[in-house]
This record gives C-alpha cells, sequence and structure tokens, in this order.
C-alpha cells in the first residue's frame, strides 16, 4: 500500500478509518517503526489527555467549540483541538483538582487554599501543555538545552520581559530545551527538563500583568500530574510533573529561590 497521508494516521489513531483500511495500516505499520513510533505517542497523548480532562471531555461540547473543531484548516486529531479548546477556555472550573493549604518555611512562599479565579487557567494550561508535549521522543522541545542562550534571548523577547532559565540539577533534571506556546494573555514559554530515569518536569512561564504582589504557592493535581504555580510580579509560573507533592514542592521552592533572587 501507499504510504498513509498524516491525517490518515490521525484518524487510524481516532478509530474513525473503516475496518479494512484500519487493518491494512496496521500491517503497514509493522513495517515502518519510526511510523510506528510517532503515531504510538499521539495514543499515548490522547489518553493521557482523556484521562486528564475526562469531565469536559465527556460534558456536552458547545456548539462554537465543534464548529471550530471540525474547520477544514484545522491540523491534528480531533480529540486533540478539541481538548485543546476546552483547556483553553477561560471560563468555568479546573478539572479535579485538589487545592490543600499549609504553611511555609520563612523565605519561600506560603501554599494558600484558595487561589485567586483569575490565575486557575495557568494550572489548567500548564496541566495541558505538560501532557501533550512530554510524551515526545523526537521532537520534546524546539530549542534544545544546547542552545540555551539563544533559547532565553528568543523567548525574553517574545514576552517581552527578561527570563531566566531555573538549574535543577542538584535535584537529578537537567534542561533538554523550550518552546514558544500560544496562552490566554499571550506568548508562554515551556521548559523541559529530564532526570536520568527518564522523568519530566515542565515549566511554564507566562508575562501575567503588569505587577503583582500576590506570591503565595497554590497546589493543583489531576489523577497523576501535579501542578505548584504562583505569580510574582509580572510573571506567572507553574511547574508540572508526575512526582509525589512533596518532591514536587522541593523542585517548586528551588524554582521560586533562583528566579525571586
Amino acid at each position: 500500500m501507499n504510504k498513509p497521508s498524516e491525517n490518515e494516521l490521525h484518524a487510524y489513531v481516532d478509530n474513525q478509518l473503516d475496518a479494512a483500511r484500519q487493518h491494512e495500516l496496521e500491517q503497514w505499520l509493522t513495517e515502518h517503526p519510526e511510523t510506528a513510533e510517532k503515531v504510538n505517542n499521539w495514543k499515548k497523548q490522547q489518553q493521557t489527555i482523556q484521562q486528564a480532562f475526562a469531565i469536559e471531555l465527556s460534558a456536552p461540547i458547545p456548539g462554537h467549540l465543534k464548529l471550530a473543531a471540525r474547520r477544514p484548516t484545522a491540523k491534528g486529531p480531533a480529540w486533540l483541538r478539541v481538548a485543546a479548546a476546552v483547556a483553553w477556555m477561560t471560563l468555568g472550573g479546573v478539572v479535579g483538582f485538589n487545592l490543600q493549604g499549609t504553611q511555609k518555611a520563612q523565605g519561600v512562599p506560603p501554599i494558600a487554599s484558595n487561589p485567586p479565579t483569575s490565575i486557575l487557567p495557568l494550572a489548567q494550561q500548564a496541566t495541558l501543555a505538560h501532557v501533550v508535549y512530554t510524551p515526545e521522543v523526537r521532537h520534546p522541545v524546539e530549542v534544545g538545552a544546547d542552545q540555551e542562550a539563544h533559547l532565553v534571548k528568543w523567548l525574553s523577547k517574545r514576552l517581552g520581559t527578561q527570563l531566566r532559565i531555573p538549574q535543577l540539577t542538584s535535584q537529578g533534571y537537567h534542561l533538554v530545551g523550550g518552546r514558544l506556546l500560544p496562552g490566554d494573555k499571550g506568548p508562554v514559554a515551556h521548559f523541559m527538563y529530564e532526570n536520568n530515569a527518564g522523568n519530566r518536569l515542565t515549566l511554564y512561564v507566562r508575562h501575567d500583568a503588569a505587577e503583582n504582589r500576590e506570591t503565595a504557592f497554590h497546589y493543583t493535581q489531576t489523577n497523576k500530574v501535579g501542578v505548584f504555580y504562583w505569580v510574582d510580579r509580572e510573571l506567572g509560573y507553574a511547574l508540572t510533573g508526575e512526582l509525589p507533592r512533596d518532591q514536587l514542592l522541593n523542585l517548586a521552592e528551588l524554582t521560586y529561590d533562583q528566579l525571586s533572587s
């Protein structure tokens, strides 16, 4: 058979092909392991997003979002377009988030139990970005850590403020690189870290406001994905990973210390 198109591969992942064509593609993929790896990554992303946003994905989708997802110019599988549309909404609740308040030691922010409504989307958007990009094997970032100086300069220019990349090597995590993402307040910087076991963390940074004195930590968790997020002056940060809360908190404190010094 001829090489399937990108759209057909997405349709295969979404189970939108007839049984005969589905079987043909399965056979073709066994002979093309590189494409099979890409398709398997799409399937993993699909499963992760469906688990993380199970409530939204099972709820009726508003008509205008259905229309947007079906536009011929939209790229990527339907589940990702719909999930992204839902997740980027700034109205509505945050899915499955458990907020727990404890007091922090002097020198680092306290963990607040009731985050301002204005920053709740920060955690939701960071979670979606994390579950979409961390499974990627070949293209997890746009610019690798070997071009860190260029990465900082580029993203600082796009966000309109000087950025810094925290170093987490003392906790076993090295920088993989970063990418530019769209956010509800403009461009977003997304940095990725990885340890020797292959576990990944992501730091989501958006230009939040002109000035903000709210520096409390907030914690959310959806399934296994935890997020510590906070706003410090004009920037909003979210550190995301599939780690126990205490371990992620240690990393968030280290990140905060470096960014606020």
